[in-house]
């Protein structure tokens, strides 16, 4: 079976750092050559509630996109995405990209409208794939980041997974938090 190359949002305001980890753990099983953005913090954006951390990932899997995305969820639930007594969104990971596909996949639109939409998906693809195109416009992700007029506030945090470092250090230097932070 060939590999696909997919780009994935991750999102969490409960318990960000428990969450997002378990979050990178579980995923760290289902893709090969998984790579990290750095890990940004923002306001909650058509949602209520505290602070969100938010990062891309990008890899290759073998899985198909519906049996990729019912595996997300999944992960998502053994988080407490759907439990009811949750307090705020414990984990919420996205399909932003799955190969060059455009179109709407039984409800799953790709590339995912939020790329273009919201700056803690746009800045973190930016960092990590900036050289690739998004299909729809054909414009690098370091191109469209450049472009963007998007109001919402975020900064770069410290994050460690495994063994190392997700955020640089000098990328919460050149962008430390907003005072009301």
């Amino acid at each position: 079976m060939s590999l696909t190359p997919v780009l994935l949002g991750l999102g969490s305001n409960a318990r960000r750092e428990h969450n997002l980890t378990a979050g990178l753990d579980a995923l760290a099983d289902l893709l090969e050559e998984m790579r990290c953005s750095p890990v940004f913090e923002s306001l909650a954006v058509g949602y209520k509630g505290d602070n969100f951390y938010n990062l891309v990932v990008a890899g290759v899997t073998e899985l198909p996109l519906m049996e990729l995305d019912r595996r997300l969820k999944f992960i998502e639930a053994d988080n407490g995405r759907y439990a009811p007594e949750r307090k705020g969104l414990p984990l919420d990971i996205d399909v932003l990209m799955y190969g060059d596909q455009v179109g709407n996949f039984h409800g799953l639109e790709l590339p995912r409208p939020e790329i273009l939409k919201n700056a803690f998906v746009l800045w973190p693809l930016a960092l990590l794939e900036p050289g690739r195109l998004e299909p729809r416009s054909g414009q690098s992700f370091e191109d469209l980041w450049q472009a963007a007029a998007i109001d919402q506030h975020l900064w770069p945090v410290r994050f460690r997974w495994r063994e190392g470092e997700l955020t640089p250090a000098s990328l919460i230097e050149a962008f430390p938090p907003p005072l009301t932070a």
